[in-house]
């Protein structure tokens, strides 16, 4: 069956007649088997490996500002918004994985079979530019990294941030399942740099519980707001719906009624269990900073590398700046790696244009490392901490982009059939995403009208 067999859709009930049925990333769609029999933790094991690239992109440096903002600033009061913002993650991720498994198409390639050109233009310039923020805040951190570790300067660090580009195609070139355990080795230095500090900074136990309780004064105060939106726009990441729909079709499932359910279970499992990880080392990064630098009365510690400089002084461990570093290159690296499968995806599915995957990583890398270097070059470390921070607002601009279409699309029984979601999950997401368009509504009026 050929990349653009017209059968790989279960049938063409609720799609444009003309639409074109592609097999997302072509490459790999269908490559990894899944046993037919034996005990159920080897078809979980099967299909862990998606949840962990989706995950990454909830832990990526563009979180590293937001968290290390909201925790010194304001304590453990935003550990709730981190909570909310992970279970939203969950349950769109979900719907995202759904949709791909059930449909055969990934986000890009629905609104594409459902939307006119004019619609799918304009929604590919928006998931562009969250791509393009996401790819800004790899560099930045990418860079910050570089230059805490080897004393690399910050322009020379994004410069150089430029050539892992090509980790993508190395990887691939390996296999998918070789790019999974790539990613889920560097989630695990994170997670173990994250544990030593926890362990280190000793946070009291009943002030943590206490954070993750929602606050009315978050949505009061303006200033705590703009970070709790950043952290949501840090956490529930637009172009990660866009991956995920994709690359669950990896897994070789039946591809019927019976394969697709068992295929929903288990990837709705591994993307469940792949964000409590996250959902960790964002808690984790801002107890850190509440702990360390909020109780210290150092309020003001926005920026890695001022994070960096007073981490082990305050903790009194010698090498947790060093694992404060090292967990953040790893979060760059692994970010490239994502962020370049989402662009591809969203380019081949919203306009079926095919570039070559370096190609398309440079364009993208030296659109955001050419802000980098102007702000750099002006404004100091400081100015890339403001844009860290920016760019993870501008990332929540764009969410309801992707959001709303896939509620809309997943909630469709012409589309989706029996596995459409029930009425009261439909509820749910709606919910979810009226909450983000609203408080995206209000960041708006604070900024222009406040």
């Amino acid at each position: 069956m050929d990349a653009r067999s017209p059968h790989l859709a279960p049938d063409t009930a609720g799609w444009r007649a003309d639409a074109p049925v592609t097999k997302s990333l072509a490459e790999v769609n269908a490559t990894i088997a899944i046993p037919a029999a034996g005990h159920w933790a080897r078809r979980l094991l099967a299909f862990v490996g998606p949840g962990y690239l989706v995950s990454v992109g909830y832990m990526d440096p563009g979180n590293w500002a937001t968290d290390l903002a909201g925790g010194s600033k304001f304590g453990y009061t935003l550990l709730s918004v981190i909570l909310l913002s992970n279970l939203m993650a969950i349950l769109l991720q979900s719907l995202a994985a759904r949709l791909g498994i059930v449909t055969d198409r990934d986000l890009a390639q629905a609104c594409r079979a459902t939307y006119s050109p004019a619609v799918n233009f304009l929604l590919w310039l928006a998931c562009e530019a969250a791509i393009i923020a996401c790819d800004l805040a790899e560099v930045i951190g990418t860079a910050i990294a570089l230059k805490l570790l080897f004393g690399i300067p910050l322009i020379g660090g994004a410069l150089l941030a430029a050539l892992d580009a090509f980790l993508l195609l190395i990887l691939m070139n390996r296999g998918f399942r070789f790019l999974e355990a790539f990613v889920i080795a560097l989630l695990a230095v994170i997670a173990v740099c994250f544990a030593v500090q926890i362990v280190a900074a000793a946070p009291p136990v009943a002030e943590v519980l206490h954070g993750f309780v929602p606050k009315a004064e978050i949505f009061i105060n303006p200033e705590m707001l703009y970070i709790a939106i950043g952290i949501i726009g840090a956490t529930v990441m637009p172009h990660n719906l866009y991956l995920h729909s994709s690359i669950v079709q990896t897994r070789a499932y039946e591809r019927n009624d019976t394969g697709r359910r068992e295929a929903i279970k288990w990837a709705t499992t591994d993307s469940t269990i792949a964000l409590m990880l996250a959902l960790f080392i964002n808690a984790a990064i801002l107890v850190v900073a509440a702990a360390t630098f909020h109780k210290s009365g150092h309020s003001d510690v926005a920026e890695i590398g001022q994070a960096f400089e007073l981490l082990s002084p305050l903790l009194g461990l010698g090498i947790a700046s060093t694992l404060f570093a090292v967990a953040l290159l790893a979060s760059g690296l692994n970010s490239t790696v994502t962020a370049t499968l989402a662009g591809q995806i969203v380019m081949e599915g919203f306009l079926d244009l095919r570039l070559p995957s370096w190609a398309r990583r440079l364009l993208t890398r030296g659109i955001a490392i050419v802000p980098v270097i102007v702000v750099t070059a002006i404004y100091g470390e400081r100015g890339t901490a403001d844009l860290l921070v920016f760019s993870q607002v501008v990332l929540s601009m764009q969410l309801p982009f992707a959001v709303i279409p896939l509620v809309r699309f997943v909630s469709d029984r012409r589309k989706m059939g029996k596995f459409a979601i029930p009425t009261y999950v439909a509820a749910i997401a709606w919910i979810v995403a009226g909450v983000i368009v609203i408080l995206n509504l209000k960041l708006l009026a604070d900024t222009f009208f406040g």
